[in-house]
């Protein structure tokens, strides 16, 4: 039996701006540094991925697929994805774990996964698992937290008549007094049968959390995410044991064994995997997974347009995350229906790209790897 293997590796870079203003409580999106990889194979098939950045690194990126990652592709056969991540992965270890490595990896590893399911005639969610055809989808995209709260409850209104089921709002204010006008002016004006989350983008020291938390509670929040720096567990752990509101962490994070550590420790209520930030759709999964033996749901970070198909392909997720951004480069859309965004059934991950506007807005002309 003969099997297909990678000819070439196409390397593109798209700089996206956001639709909307967006801060949070350390830094401001500048920019989507969007790095598409496509892999071409014998049998004439073929799969597109992408990663990302919100502002910085998209270079970086770039040049580690280009000159140690695209190269060990040639050869390979696609469905072995598995033996793939690894063999990249180790190739990579000086420079792991970290955001750069694990990122140029998601843009291999979700093309890889688009070739196969392609090649299968089917949609990622129902190839990598198929567990439910929907998901219920709440915005983040009306919370930033330069708005004043006239501003957050004229577009959580907004957001609840369009359908969705919950709104993130940023906190991170100077002062607890600030976060609590702002969340108490959104809450009255929703009421209790409409989710609020909060997140302080890892602005705070445990006291400033603990205390925080405690002015939270009496809002009826779906979850406190990323209240400290990612890599404090044991500070999470202690946070945890000291409210009752649920903490969410996750998209700060960069491979499966961290997400593994926050789960022994307790340290966590609600795992946030991006699909780019930790490697791709094969650690992703298997953070998912790892997520539900202990009875945790996943509601990862951003990405709605990969991330609606994961988590419609495990049991254990609870919510998509709304921001578009990627409505400039393709022809696809997310279907939200009743409040639940609808898994995409084309093959593939269920991203159609504008070829057109990819080639009109391309930072560079495409670098291409293939058998020397």
């Amino acid at each position: 039996m003969s099997f297909s293997q990678i000819d070439q590796v196409e390397i593109a870079q798209i700089d996206i701006a956001p639709k909307v203003r967006r801060t949070d409580a350390i830094q401001a999106f500048v920019t989507q540094e969007t790095v598409l990889v496509t892999v071409r194979c014998s049998d004439g098939s073929a799969g597109t991925g992408y990663t990302y950045t919100i502002g910085t690194g998209g270079s970086s990126i770039v040049a580690l697929l280009r000159d140690h990652l695209a190269p060990r592709l040639i050869g390979r056969d696609p469905q072995q994805f598995e033996a793939i991540w690894r063999d990249l992965f180790f190739h990579t270890h000086a420079t792991a774990v970290g955001a750069i490595t694990s990122l140029a990896l998601a843009a291999v590893d979700t093309a890889l996964w688009d070739r196969n399911a392609r090649v299968a005639g089917l949609p990622l969610w129902r190839l990598a698992g198929g567990a439910k055809p929907c998901v219920p989808v709440y915005t983040t995209e009306g919370g930033w937290l330069h708005l004043e709260p006239a501003q957050l409850v004229e577009q959580t209104l907004a957001a609840r008549e369009d359908g969705f089921q919950g709104a993130k709002i940023k906190v991170g204010k100077p002062r607890l007094a600030q976060d609590m006008q702002r969340l108490g002016a959104v809450r009255a004006a929703v009421g209790n049968d409409f989710e609020l989350m909060v997140d302080a983008n890892q602005s705070f020291t445990l006291a400033e959390a603990i205390r925080r938390a405690h002015g939270y509670a009496t809002l009826d929040l779906a979850w406190f995410e990323e209240p400290m720096p990612a890599e404090h567990v044991a500070a999470h752990a202690q946070l945890l044991a000291s409210t009752s509101v649920p903490v969410a962490v996750g998209e700060s994070m960069y491979h499966p064994a961290q997400f593994a550590e926050y789960l022994r420790q307790g340290a966590c209520s609600i795992v946030q995997a991006d699909v780019a930030r930790v490697g791709g759709i094969t650690p992703w999964l298997k953070i998912a997974h790892l997520a539900e033996a202990h009875g945790m749901a996943i509601c990862p970070h951003f990405l709605m347009e990969l991330h609606v198909s994961l988590c419609a392909a495990v049991p254990n997720s609870r919510w998509v995350e709304y921001i578009p951004q990627l409505d400039d480069l393709t022809s696809s859309r997310l279907l939200i229906q009743d409040g639940c965004a609808q898994a995409p059934q084309t093959p593939g991950l269920g991203i159609e790209w504008d070829v057109s506007q990819l080639k009109a807005r391309r930072k560079f002309d495409p670098i291409v790897v293939t058998r020397t």
